[in-house]
């Protein structure tokens, strides 16, 4: 008959502590006679206690402190591309979130013409994808118009007024 390995010192460790904070004694040991006190559910070792996944932990933590909404509406924007299409991400960007509208910036306004008639497919994907994040619409802008405000030939002031004759 082989010979059975003898318990590690970590595992005896352990079950010392487990009898010592209120685990299950050992069978046949004096101490499994002392009185079971009232337990407060914060003490190590205790039913409830063991390790958890650290992704149940995270989204607990995230559910308790609020941030479910914030982190899906970050993963929507950082997961346009793949939420749009190639092709509609190449042409436009989300960049950002507020009062429950996407704000989609296009390259033209073209293409923030074309992006208003899939209003509603875009809507009802990121619903289905993201229910948290709060979107309820979507606004389409076109590139911003050149500013004349700065740049190498700008002048403080009023500047000229007849530049468009």
């Amino acid at each position: 008959m082989p010979e059975q390995p003898a318990e590690s010192e970590s595992l005896r460790v352990y079950q010392h502590f487990r009898e010592v904070f209120g685990g299950q004694p050992r069978s046949g040991s004096s101490r499994a006679r002392r009185k079971v006190r009232e337990r407060s559910g914060s003490e190590p070792f205790t039913p409830g206690r063991d390790p958890r996944p650290l992704g149940d932990a995270i989204d607990g933590l995230t559910s308790q402190l609020g941030w479910s909404a914030p982190l899906s509406q970050h993963e929507l924007l950082a997961s346009w591309s793949s939420l749009a299409g190639e092709e509609i991400a190449a042409h436009s960007d989300a960049i950002g979130i507020e009062h429950g509208v996407l704000q989609v910036r296009c390259e033209s306004t073209a293409w923030a013409t074309q992006l208003r008639l899939l209003r509603a497919d875009l809507v009802t994907r990121i619903l289905d994808r993201y229910p948290e994040a709060g979107v309820e619409s979507i606004r389409f802008q076109g590139p911003d118009a050149p500013t004349w405000k700065r740049g190498p030939r700008s002048i403080p002031g009023r500047g000229p007024r007849d530049t468009y004759g």
